[in-house]
């Protein structure tokens, strides 16, 4: 009982104990019970296509998030379209989208949502992209997620981390990029509207049938990763990451281009050498 009222998660009264409002959030069975975090409860929506226009199943995950995130990563997991990979021996199915990135993503959703605004921690799946959204903006730039961590519910992630939910401070981005370029996704893509803040991951398309915009961001992301991995990142690298063939390498020399003009990398040493490395804007 200390233990638990040195961690904030219960107060002590006149009466005796009651559950304070982080230990409902981490514990509750059901978080629909406490007036302040009805509102918490994480909802899940599968939809038919790549619009709203149809809705082929609604999930309500009302149990606490330490013993309900299992659970609700597992389920959200099993709505994913896979990829039947044939063997030399078996086949198995191959998940279109890494584990790591849905199980942080939805991580970071609880986290760092702002408990003042209104509205549900959302993981809305497509066809073609899964959109994870929490209510509030963030108090750093989206430019910064990869390489900076700041919450503001600290508390909440300390205990979430020290429980194995979700990476260390400051790695889970990290490694959530690492497995979309693993997978050779497109960039993921983060928005801010005025009241809630979405990460947007997106099924494999061709390179083909990424746009120019979706380059740039995937070259600037890489460069981030890179530049966080102690490693800078030049045009074989980013070949390597965009499944972009050696002999096509000015195809990867105007995507570099292209960043470099929207100022989202900058040249390591632009006093020139023989090998070009490149670097984040902010380094």
């Amino acid at each position: 009982m200390e233990r638990f009222v040195s961690e904030s998660l219960i107060q002590q009264d006149e009466v005796g104990y009651s559950i304070t409002e982080l230990g409902a959030l981490l514990f509750a069975k059901s978080l629909g019970a406490f007036d302040g975090l009805k509102r918490k409860v994480v909802r899940v929506v599968v939809y038919k296509g790549k619009s709203k226009l149809e809705t082929i199943r609604e999930q309500i995950f009302d149990k606490g998030y330490a013993i309900g995130f299992e659970s609700m990563v597992s389920w959200i997991n099993s709505q994913l379209p896979a990829n039947e990979e044939i063997g030399q021996a078996l086949r198995k199915d191959v998940t279109m989208y890494p584990e790591i990135a849905i199980r942080e993503l939805v991580a970071n959703m609880c986290i760092h949502q702002d408990f003042a605004e209104q509205g549900f921690p959302m993981v809305e799946i497509y066809s073609d992209r899964i959109e994870i959204s929490n209510p509030g903006q963030p108090l750093i730039s989206v430019e910064r997620f990869i390489d900076e961590y700041q919450s503001r519910n600290d508390s909440l992630a300390d205990i979430m981390r020290r429980m194995g939910i979700c990476e260390e401070k400051g790695s889970g981005m990290d490694k959530t990029i690492f497995s979309i370029e693993l997978f050779q996704l497109p960039p993921l893509r983060f928005q801010v509207q005025e009241s809630r803040t979405t990460a947007t991951l997106f099924s494999y398309r061709k390179f083909a049938d990424i746009d120019k915009n979706e380059r740039v961001r995937a070259c600037y992301q890489h460069a981030c990763l890179r530049y966080v991995s102690n490693e800078k990142m030049n045009n074989q690298s980013l070949r390597a990451r965009l499944g972009i063939e050696d002999k096509n390498y000015p195809m990867a020399s105007r995507i570099i281009k292209d960043a470099l003009e929207a100022r989202v990398i900058k040249e390591e040493n632009p006093d020139g050498g023989s090998r070009h490395n490149y670097v984040p804007y902010w380094a």
